[in-house]
């Protein structure tokens, strides 16, 4: 179905309840629907927003078209939780509709100030001759979590030498002032970040780009992250416009960090290394991080990807988000480990130790479509080794070690309905290990597979049909020692 610029800007509230009821149970009856990640009870879901902590619950909003599965007028939709596990729907958080966020209130953060949680966004408007005017608006959330939009824009114009695209504000508190940084595109159509300081969240001062060696990188930034963490200075972008280099760069929009010395406020400066990719699966992009309250350095992305087609479009609905994950530093990367309250999901558990040698093998209990898996691999003397899940006899995902190439290798050419194909159906990254630890989170409609304790990690949307319930592990052209355990969630 091809949408209008007009279908896509309709307003929920101008809606009837017919067609919202009639849209709810399509959605209702889509067999892709997941269990335990946050998705939209109708209609897309983009990137997560205002991820924080306050008044005694995580709080998270994310971006949301609610009247189908593509991008349009964007609300900010609440949930709220306890544990990073069981989510509570708090409702529609920002609607957009205002004279600065007419046409969507897109990416933004939050803080807490005074006892109350301000969440700062871009509010997207249209001109009549379509051209874009984006703002930097204030709401604030009350300790009832009742959310006031401030009636002027905080940041109301585009600095000189920047275009348009400028928008996803990242707010943090540094000694006694607030910093955002901004993702922003260049007169030139390159892409950069700019920072803004204030000392009350409603008057901001301009103090120029953040200064990198990221030079032609991409055309725009989105969603920047700065943040400090074992004493070190991590700054996460998503970049678009790369072009795709070997294994590294192979969707249509990247997500990553670089990582280096904490960064010089008065002059902008951040030193760092490479830019490396956060994750090495097929859809993952928009990632957004908090500061827990026990001072973990938690991280959710949108797992999923714009101006790509996915299965569930035909159900009215599109897209997840990640489960939460805490971040480290070791040996200059950023390690990511699914946060520890998810082990509260596991049921009952089996496991099985066993040699494998030139073969594929099933074992008893190991089967399912909603699981967490813990499969470690040692005394390789293997050309491959692999896990074959959510399979049946034609249907199959596989995470691989190929010991001739050293490389993990995620291929979903079989896994079911096949999408976004031109961009290919396997992701691979280079490691080079004496032992491997395999980390799997599969849902109904996904994986988030975290290599040797967070290194490397490969997030997937995966669109098998319900019979796909096998798990099958195997070894070609020699032996290797396999232990395994299993949870269905």
């Amino acid at each position: 179905m091809e949408w209008t610029r007009q279908q896509r800007y309709r307003r929920l509230e101008d809606e009837s309840p017919a067609v919202i009821q009639q849209l709810t149970h399509q959605v209702e009856m889509c067999p892709w629907r997941q269990t335990f990640h946050i998705q939209p009870r109708t209609g897309l879901l983009n990137d997560p927003n205002g991820f924080s902590y306050f008044n005694g619950y995580y709080h998270l909003f994310y971006q949301w078209f609610p009247l189908g599965p593509v991008h349009g007028l964007k609300y900010w939709y609440h949930m709220k939780s306890k544990d990073l596990v069981n989510w509570e729907d708090a409702g529609i958080g920002i609607k957009p509709g205002e004279r600065y966020d007419s046409h969507g209130a897109y990416s933004g953060s939050a803080i807490e100030h005074d006892k109350k949680l301000h969440l700062i966004y871009t509010g997207n408007t249209r001109d009549e001759n379509w051209e874009r005017h984006p703002y930097q608006l204030l709401a604030i959330m009350n300790e009832k979590e009742e959310i006031t939009k401030w009636e002027q824009p905080v940041i109301a114009e585009v600095p000189n030498g920047y275009t348009a695209h400028f928008r996803d504000p990242k707010v943090w508190k540094h000694g006694d002032r607030f910093y955002a940084v901004i993702g922003a595109q260049r007169e030139d159509e390159t892409g950069c970040a700019v920072l803004y300081s204030s000392l009350n969240l409603t008057d901001w001062k301009f103090e120029g780009e953040l200064e990198t060696n990221l030079r032609g990188f991409g055309y725009m930034w989105e969603c920047p992250d700065y943040f400090e963490l074992d004493g070190q200075g991590i700054f996460v972008l998503s970049p678009q416009g790369l072009h795709a280099a070997g294994d590294e760069f192979q969707n249509i929009y990247q997500s990553g960090y670089i990582i280096g010395k904490t960064l010089n406020l008065p002059d902008r400066k951040f030193e760092h290394g490479t830019f490396r990719e956060l994750d090495r699966g097929f859809d993952f992009y928009a990632p957004q991080t908090m500061m827990a309250p026990d001072g973990r350095r938690i991280m959710i992305g949108w797992m999923g990807l714009p101006e790509i087609d996915y299965p569930t479009d035909k159900n009215g609905w599109a897209h997840c988000l990640t489960v939460p994950r805490q971040l480290s530093v070791k040996d200059g990367n950023l390690i990511q480990k699914p946060v520890s309250e998810f082990k509260s999901l596991r049921k009952e558990e089996v496991a099985f130790e066993a040699r494998l040698e030139n073969e594929v093998k099933t074992f008893d209990g190991f089967s399912g479509s909603r699981f967490e898996l813990m499969c470690e691999v040692s005394d390789l003397n293997v050309e491959e080794f692999g896990i074959e899940f959510r399979a049946s006899e034609s249907k199959r995902t596989v995470i691989e070690y190929n010991a001739l190439e050293k490389k993990v290798i995620l291929d979903r050419s079989e896994s079911g309905e096949a999408f976004g194909l031109e961009y290919g159906t396997s992701r691979s990254c280079l490691l080079d290990a004496e032992k491997f630890v395999f980390h799997l989170f599969v849902d109904t409609s996904s994986v988030e597979i975290f290599i040797n304790d967070g290194v490397e990690v490969f997030t997937s949307r995966i669109f098998p049909d319900a019979d796909c319930q096998q798990i099958r592990f195997y070894a070609k052209k020699g032996s290797v020692a396999v232990s395994a355990r299993k949870w269905e969630l």
